[in-house]
């Protein structure tokens, strides 16, 4: 498919009981999006049109048998339809095994299409852990089963808002474990692949600036240790290597000086110190992009929302920052080594 040709996105609706058929649809009624994309929703027509229905929303439907046969035109959403959700049975609002084995299905179709070439970039709506795990999944989320699809060991999750990216040292953890894993060479690694991933972007030679993990950066050893036994010795072996690093810089100040555009990404050492930032800054903004694959994953950056679904109030931001986002980035995405 050649640059010329706006892109391909395969949208997976999520968890059918959450608000991911909501947003889902929300997203790609705003004709802006056609601009810059074609997208096609890969899920089951049937949840598409009761939630429709459900909210009164104006829709006009077509199915596709491939993304091959996508229009991309404004007013017309087309979707892959895998026929896989009893509508009338499926509890709405609560995790189930129906459900996971639903929103499981619609990322192994988007998958195969992206591998095949058919599609571009891939943009989820949320999936919900337990009902995967009841669904029987032997992976703990969304990343881990396209890493498992794909045949990619390591992915790599970046964080994106109004222009800011957002690299993890750790992520899924405790947050004591994830101090305990902020170590030299953990670090050097890290920022390597931070550095690799850049690349394969278009952004060459990037600045990276890596947080500290103490208040103050640990005020030259008052408060803790970590930065000059572990943090500030990684930074210094990168800087041998040649890669422009920076810090560690408080955590108070770092996220404010990327958004100044001051360097070009920040790797944050653990989970809740890069998201926090981010979902503070803009919320249904920010987007999750998973690297490392083959092509262009991005995701909302919110869960399934369960006590909310179906009923109207889902906020389709961050689901259409996602797919725009996912357009722009397949063009100029070369894929990693995972």
């Amino acid at each position: 498919m050649g640059r010329t040709t706006k892109p391909i996105v395969g949208v997976t609706i999520g968890d059918p009981a959450g608000i991911g058929p909501e947003i889902s649809v929300k997203a790609l009624l705003k004709s802006s999006i056609y601009n810059i994309c074609r997208p096609i929703l890969v899920g089951d027509l049937s949840i598409l049109e009761a939630i429709s229905g459900n909210l009164g929303l104006n829709v006009r439907f077509r199915v596709i048998d491939s993304p091959c046969e996508a229009r991309g035109e404004r007013g017309l959403i087309e979707v892959i339809d895998l026929r896989n959700v009893d509508v009338k049975s499926l509890p709405i609002g609560v995790a189930s095994a129906e459900s996971g084995r639903a929103s499981i299905e619609y990322i192994e179709r988007a998958v195969y299409y992206a591998l095949k070439g058919e599609i571009n970039a891939i943009a989820t709506a949320p999936i919900n852990k337990k009902a995967i795990n009841l669904a029987g999944s032997e992976h703990i989320g969304h990343t881990e089963i396209l890493a498992a699809l794909c045949g990619v060991k390591e992915p790599l999750t970046m964080f994106w808002v109004r222009g800011m990216r957002i690299f993890f040292l750790t992520r899924h953890m405790p947050l004591i474990e994830a101090i305990k894993a902020v170590k030299k060479d953990r670090i050097v690694s890290m920022t390597l692949k931070i550095k690799e991933a850049l690349e394969h972007l278009g952004i060459k030679e990037p600045i990276i600036a890596v947080a500290a993990l103490n208040p103050h950066a640990s005020d030259e050893g008052l408060i803790g240790r970590e930065e000059a036994e572990e943090i500030a010795p990684a930074i210094k072996e990168l800087r041998g290597m040649g890669l422009n690093v920076i810090g560690p810089l408080p955590a108070d100040s770092i996220f404010h000086q990327a958004l100044e555009r001051k360097f070009d990404a920040v790797l944050s050492l653990y989970h809740d110190q890069g998201h926090i930032a981010a979902k503070t800054l803009d919320f249904y903004g920010a987007v999750a992009i998973t690297l490392g694959l083959p092509f262009i994953r991005t995701s909302v950056d919110h869960g399934t929302a369960y006590n909310i679904a179906w009923r109207g109030l889902a906020n389709p931001r961050s689901l259409f920052k996602a797919i725009e986002l996912a357009a722009k980035l397949s063009r100029v995405y070369s894929p990693m080594k995972g």
